[in-house]
C-alpha cells in the first residue's frame, strides 16, 4: 500500500483550487484534433470497453464525444472492470479485434496489455493539460493514460444509522454490531474492490476479512452495487463504494451520507489505452484525446466524477482532496497479488 504524499495530494487538489470551466461548445478543436477528426470520420465509429463508470455516465460520455465530433458514434460496452478484461481476453484468444479503447479500474490490466504488446503507443497531446498526479500515474512510454480517479469510501443509510453510531474507520466494520448490515462489492468483478482488498490486507492482514465475513456482508459484483442496496434499505452500511455514484444517488434524494474513513479513503487511478489492433485506429486516438480533454471532464462532472483537468471544478458535495487522508494500492502489488486476493476472498466468503 502506498500512502499519498503531500506533493501528490497538492497535484490532485490543484484541479479544484484553480478551476475555471469553459463551456464545451465554445472550445475550438486544436490542430492535432482536427487532423485526427478528418481521418476518424472516415472510420465512422469506435467501440469502447469500459469498467470505469456506471452505465448512465458511460452513455453520456459516448454522446458527448459524438456531439464534439459529429459523424463518429461510440459503441459503449459497459461492465465491471474484470468482466470487461475477460471479454477483451476472449476476443484476443479468438483472434477477433472488436475493441478500440479499453478502460479499467485495475491498473494491472493495462500493465499486462502493455507487456503483451497489445496497446498502441500513443500519448494524447491533451494529456499535457491534466493535473500533475494524473500525468505522473500514466505510462511513461505512452501506452496508457490515467483518465479516471476513483475515490472509494464508506456510507451510511442516514434514516437508519446516525452519525454518532456510524463506523468511522474500515477497522470498525468488523465490530459485531454491524452483523447483517454491511454491503460490499466483489474483487472477482471489480478492479476497485481488488485494490481495496490489497490496501486492507497491507494495513490489517487477511484476518481483517475473516472478521468481516463473520458480519455476513451482502456481496454484490460492482463496487457501486452497495449503493443500490442502501437505497433499497437492504443494508445500512456501504463499504468500499465509489464517491461519484454515491454523491449522484444523494443528489437524487436518497438518504445516504458519505463516511470518509479515518484510516484512509482509497484512491484508485484508473487507466485507459487504445488497442494496437484497434479496428478504428484514428477514432481510437481521437477518443484518447477526448478522454484527456476539458470537455470529457465537463461531461462527467454532472455524475460527480473527480476532475483531472484544472479548468473543470471538482464535483459538488465532495471534500477537497488535500483535506482527505488518502491511500492507494501499489500498482506492482496489484499485478503481482491481485489474483491471490480474489482466491482468498472466495475461500473466505464462499462467493
Amino acid at each position: 500500500m502506498m500512502i499519498l504524499n503531500r506533493r501528490l495530494m497538492l497535484g490532485l487538489a490543484a484541479g479544484g483550487a484553480m478551476a475555471r470551466l469553459a463551456p464545451a461548445a465554445a472550445q475550438e478543436l486544436r490542430p492535432h484534433e482536427k487532423e485526427l477528426y478528418e481521418a476518424a470520420k472516415r472510420e465512422g465509429q469506435i467501440t469502447w470497453y469500459t469498467g470505469q463508470y456506471q452505465a448512465e455516465p458511460s452513455q453520456a460520455i459516448g454522446r458527448g464525444f459524438t456531439e464534439r465530433f459529429p459523424g463518429i458514434t461510440v459503441n459503449v460496452v459497459r461492465s465491471t472492470s474484470q468482466v470487461a478484461f475477460q471479454r477483451l481476453a476472449q476476443d484476443m484468444r479468438a483472434g477477433v479485434a472488436q475493441c478500440d479503447v479499453f478502460s479499467s479500474t485495475d491498473h494491472s490490466h493495462a500493465a499486462y496489455l502493455k507487456r503483451q504488446g497489445r496497446l498502441m503507443p500513443y500519448k494524447p497531446h491533451n494529456a499535457e493539460g491534466l493535473i500533475r498526479a494524473a500525468k505522473e500515474a500514466g505510462d511513461p512510454d505512452g501506452h496508457f493514460q490515467v483518465t479516471y480517479l476513483g475515490l472509494f469510501l464508506m456510507a451510511r443509510r442516514s434514516t437508519d444509522v446516525s452519525e454518532a453510531e456510524a463506523p468511522k474507520s474500515w477497522k470498525e466494520l468488523t465490530d459485531p454490531k454491524w452483523r447483517g448490515r454491511i454491503a460490499v462489492g466483489h474483487p472477482g468483478y471489480s478492479g476497485a474492490i481488488t485494490s481495496w482488498c490489497l490496501a486492507m490486507r497491507e494495513k490489517y492482514g487477511w484476518d481483517y476479512f475473516k472478521a468481516l465475513e463473520k458480519n455476513q456482508p451482502q456481496i454484490g459484483r460492482s463496487s457501486a452495487d452497495p449503493v443500490t442496496m442502501l437505497n433499497a434499505g437492504e443494508r445500512q452500511i456501504g463499504a468500499a463504494i465509489p464517491s461519484a455514484t454515491t454523491l449522484l444517488s444523494i443528489s437524487r434524494g436518497n438518504p445516504i451520507t458519505l463516511i470518509y474513513p479515518t484510516d484512509g479513503t482509497l484512491m484508485v487511478p484508473a487507466p485507459s489505452g487504445a488497442l494496437k489492433d484497434a479496428p478504428h485506429p484514428n477514432a481510437a486516438r481521437l477518443f484518447m484525446e477526448f478522454m484527456t480533454s476539458p470537455t470529457y471532464y465537463a461531461v462527467t462532472r454532472p455524475f460527480f466524477s473527480e476532475s483531472l483537468r484544472p479548468e473543470v471544478p471538482p464535483p459538488p458535495g465532495s471534500r477537497p482532496l488535500d483535506e482527505v487522508p488518502l491511500i492507494t494500492a501499489d500498482p506492482k502489488a496489484l499485478e503481482r497479488d491481485g489474483q491471490e486476493v480474489k482466491e482468498l476472498w472466495r475461500d473466505t466468503f464462499g462467493v
